[in-house]
């Protein structure tokens, strides 16, 4: 099948899932459209920053005291971005609303064809299921994203600016006449690429996407806004969690939520909004490297030429802390399967090899259900993350200084993420237990007057009622 033919295909099936997904609704009163929900995520914000006295957290610990905090919220496996930001507004896991990674490796062209920052698709040819903006806009409510992932073409934001590079990212996928507005406010939307390209440019992209978090808040009041800040992230996966530089990140992140919430003051929506602060996960500090392509070679799996990879039976594709594995030879794939989960599972630093009939507990869907699928995924221990070098003969490889990373399996409370959830709807002090990031979507959804069709997510006890 032809790459553009077979693109237009998935387009055209995904848009008709979800129309008769949102068909299939039953009726019900009207959605709430004197209500508000502000969806933050503050990227790779663990759970525990927040009993964490170094942590300088004031507005996010107030939310909590007046709404309610998770003891932790468990993610979606591979913990990394673009799978978990999904399952946040989808109440699924990938292995159903199809981004099962950051990145997924493509056996017909041999290559990685990459998912984060949307560089491929648009959300109706990725996102296989509805999500709440998605619902929410056939309702007749007003919405809106700033950087959210896999949102990229969305037809269901009516303000939007996708999480993409480019010099023409926000041209050609932004909402043109919000970007108009924009500029002639002063806010500097046209130094977007430039950020996005500089190492440094997290704290400059943060403060522009709370300025145009506060625009839509004054100016047009959507009736759910989803911001997602993404400096802690950046700090941590240089330098690693708890440490100074990662204490300073965490602090930014809370200012730029203070100014979301005086935001909703001055616009006099307080006793109508209600706040949802996640993130998409945790994190570990890391020292050791683990090379799967080395170990691959050594078994004569896979060929290179001045470490590039020329030939391959199998190939790893690392998200930090979990690695797919894929087998292109299909007549020796459940040999190729026993042999590579033996292997894996002696290797140093590795925690857990999961082999197809495993996939339904991590939230992966197999080879028979999506082409995209691994055979195999592995987990290592904090302290390791894995690295797709085929170079050298070395399996383990020592870093030359700390960073951090995730991907990791999401039952280490290490790798928790937060949620508080306050305002409108909710009773201070309500304590919400280990939850599911599944729930957020549903619970936003209840909240609001909708049906989500089709969640394993259920709304959050307490909230919105």
């Amino acid at each position: 099948m032809r790459p553009a033919f077979r693109k237009s295909c998935l387009a055209l099936w995904a848009f008709c899932f979800t129309v008769a997904a949102l068909a299939e609704q039953p009726a019900r009163a009207e959605p709430h459209k004197d209500r508000y929900v502000i969806l933050v995520s503050l990227d790779g914000l663990a759970n525990f920053y927040f009993d964490d006295s170094r942590a300088h957290m004031p507005n996010l610990r107030r939310l909590a005291a007046e709404g309610a905090r998770a003891d932790g919220m468990l993610c979606s496996f591979p913990t990394v971005t673009w799978p978990n930001h999904t399952t946040l507004v989808t109440g699924v896991p990938p292995s159903k609303h199809g981004v099962i990674g950051n990145a997924y490796y493509d056996r017909a062209k041999s290559a990685n064809v990459q998912l984060i920052l949307d560089p491929v698709y648009d959300q109706d040819e990725l996102v296989k299921v509805p999500t709440i903006y998605d619902v929410a806009h056939a309702a007749g409510l007003r919405t809106a994203g700033i950087i959210w992932p896999a949102t990229r073409g969305s037809k269901s934001l009516d303000f939007t600016v996708p999480d993409m590079g480019g010099p023409e990212a926000w041209t050609q996928y932004g909402t043109r006449s919000w970007l108009e507005e924009l500029r002639s406010e002063g806010i500097p939307v046209d130094h977007y690429h430039t950020w996005f390209v500089d190492k440094s440019g997290g704290v400059q992209r943060d403060w522009m996407s709370t300025r145009m978090a506060v625009n839509l808040i004054e100016k047009h009041q959507p009736n759910l806004l989803m911001v997602h800040l993404i400096e802690t992230d950046h700090v941590q996966h240089r330098v690693g969690p708890r440490t100074d530089d990662a204490y300073w990140a965490v602090a930014y992140g809370d200012e730029r939520l203070r100014e979301l919430l005086d935001a909703v003051e001055r616009a006099g929506l307080k006793e109508q909004t209600t706040f949802f602060i996640c993130s998409d996960h945790g994190f570990h500090p890391v020292t050791k490297e683990i090379r799967p392509n080395v170990l691959l070679k050594q078994l004569k799996l896979l060929e290179t030429q001045d470490d590039k990879v020329t030939t391959r039976v199998a190939i790893g594709r690392p998200e930090g802390g979990s690695c797919a594995l894929y087998i292109h030879d299909d007549a020796r794939r459940a040999e190729l399967t026993a042999q590579l989960k033996q292997e894996f599972a002696k290797l140093e630093g590795v925690d857990a090899v999961y082999t197809p009939d495993q996939f339904t507990d991590i939230g992966q869907p197999t080879l028979t259900q999506d082409p995209r699928a691994a055979d195999l995924w592995l987990s290592c221990r904090g302290g390791y993350t894995f690295s797709d070098s085929p170079a050298g003969d070395q399996l383990i490889v020592a870093k030359e200084s700390q960073i951090g990373t995730h991907g990791y399996r999401p039952d280490q409370p290490d790798l928790y993420a937060t949620c508080v959830i306050s305002g409108a709807g909710v009773k201070p002090a309500t304590k919400l237990g280990l939850i599911r990031n599944l729930d957020i979507a549903p619970t936003i959804a209840h909240v609001l007057g909708l049906d989500l069709p089709n969640t394993d997510g259920k709304p959050l006890p307490g909230i919105g009622d």
